[in-house]
């Protein structure tokens, strides 16, 4: 069986949003030892964010990051997986995908160290240009496909 090429991006994003997990866990263990919480002190219901304000910023970043990794990926994940069925994930979206998923790396690196938004901003945006590219293309193609079938005249 032959696979896309776009679904290696894919798995590598996938397999970084894991490894932000670890980061956060990390992150967040030692938070809740400077802090004096155990399992058994958790209060019920409590969530990550909680901590917000109660620990050290630098510790809540990778969770930060981690959150946004389940953000704007989900609609790369839609689109890249559009691609590879419209047998469209190589050439440049082979490579608009590995750009976007190069970049929200850094973004995750940066995010979760120094958090200086005046840097993050602009490695973000250029992720979503790429995003934005890989949806052009999938929209052209399928707006060029749905033209030249007349499924769009009457």
């Amino acid at each position: 069986m032959q696979y896309s090429p776009i679904l290696a991006p894919v798995v590598a994003l996938v397999a970084w949003t894991l490894v932000m997990l670890v980061w956060m866990a990390i992150a967040r263990r030692a938070a809740f030892a400077k802090l004096g919480i155990n399992w058994g002190t958790i209060p019920r219901g409590s969530r990550g964010v909680n901590l917000d304000g109660r620990a050290p910023d630098e510790a809540q970043w990778p969770s930060h990051n981690y959150n946004h990794l389940m953000e704007q990926p989900t609609i790369f994940y839609a689109i890249a997986l559009t691609l590879a069925m419209m047998d469209m994930g190589h050439g440049l979206n082979y490579w608009l995908a590995w750009g976007y998923v190069g970049l929200r790396m850094i973004h995750s690196i940066v995010q979760s160290t120094v958090n200086i938004v005046a840097i993050r901003f602009p490695i973000f945006a250029l992720a979503s240009l790429c995003l934005l590219a890989l949806t052009v293309h999938a929209g052209a193609r399928i707006l060029h496909d749905c033209l030249g079938t007349g499924v769009f005249v009457h």
